[in-house]
C-alpha cells in the first residue's frame, strides 16, 4: 500500500501554487493519474520516486516510511526501488537493448521474457537510436519492469504506440503486474485505454492547487 499525505510548491502561470495530495494506493493495484497540463502529475511521480522532495508531509510505502518531513526522513532513489518509466525514455544511448535490462538484472530468463513482451527480441543488440519511438518507449517500459519492483510508476508510458501494439502489450503488462503483485501509478492524457485494468483513479485537478500565501 501506498500512503501519501504531501504538499509540494509548483510554479505556475498565475504564480506559486501548492499541490496537495492525500490518498492511499491498495497494494498489487493499477491506478490512474489524470488531470490538465501543469497539474503536478509527473511531479507526484517523481515526489515517489524520491526524485523530488515534497515540502511537507509523508510517504509510506507497505509500512515502510520512505518520507516523513517532520522526522527528517527521506531514502534515496536508489534505496526505494521503484520502477520508472519517464516520458521522455530516459535510455543510454551507447547501451543496447539488452544491456539496458542487464544494467538492471543478471536473471536471462527474465530478461528474454520481457524481450518477448515488449517483441523486441529481433532488436535485443540495437542502441536506441536504431530503435522506433513505439519500441524506445517499450525499451523503457521493460527496463522499469526488470528490476522487479513492488512500485511502478509509468508517466504516459504509450503515447507512442499505435492502437494494436498498445492493446497487446496493455494484456501481457496486465499480467505481469499481477505476477509481481505491483502496485502501479499510470499518468495517462488518454485514461479510456486503462479503463478495463485500473482499479482507482485520481483526478489531479481544482481540489488538490491550493494558493500558495
Amino acid at each position: 500500500m501506498i500512503v501519501l499525505d504531501i504538499e509540494k510548491k509548483l510554479k505556475a502561470y498565475s504564480g506559486t501554487e501548492v499541490l496537495r495530495i492525500e490518498k492511499q494506493f491498495n497494494a498489487g493495484s493499477i491506478n490512474l493519474i489524470t488531470g490538465p497540463s501543469g497539474a503536478g502529475k509527473t511531479t507526484l511521480l517523481k515526489m515517489i520516486a524520491g526524485v523530488i522532495k515534497p515540502d511537507n508531509g509523508h510517504i509510506v510505502v507497505n509500512e515502510q516510511t520512505w518520507f516523513n518531513a517532520a522526522e527528517k526522513i527521506n531514502i534515496t532513489p536508489q534505496q526505494r526501488r521503484t520502477g520508472f518509466v519517464f516520458q521522455d525514455y530516459a535510455l543510454f544511448p551507447n547501451m543496447t537493448v539488452r544491456q539496458h535490462l542487464n544494467y538492471a538484472t543478471t536473471n536471462n530468463d527474465w530478461i528474454d521474457q520481457l524481450l518477448a513482451i515488449g517483441k523486441l527480441n529481433a532488436f535485443a543488440n540495437h542502441k536506441p537510436n536504431h530503435l522506433s519511438g513505439g519500441q524506445q518507449q517499450r525499451l523503457a517500459i521493460l527496463r522499469a519492469l526488470a528490476i522487479k519492483p513492488a512500485v511502478l510508476l509509468m508517466d504516459e508510458p504509450f503515447s507512442a504506440l499505435d492502437v494494436k501494439t498498445k492493446t497487446e502489450l496493455l494484456a501481457d503488462l496486465n499480467n505481469v503486474f499481477k505476477e509481481l503483485a505491483a502496485t502501479v501509478l499510470i499518468v495517462s492524457h488518454n485514461p479510456q485505454e486503462l479503463k478495463e485494468i485500473a482499479s482507482d483513479e485520481l483526478i489531479i485537478g481544482e481540489d488538490y492547487i491550493l494558493p500558495f500565501h
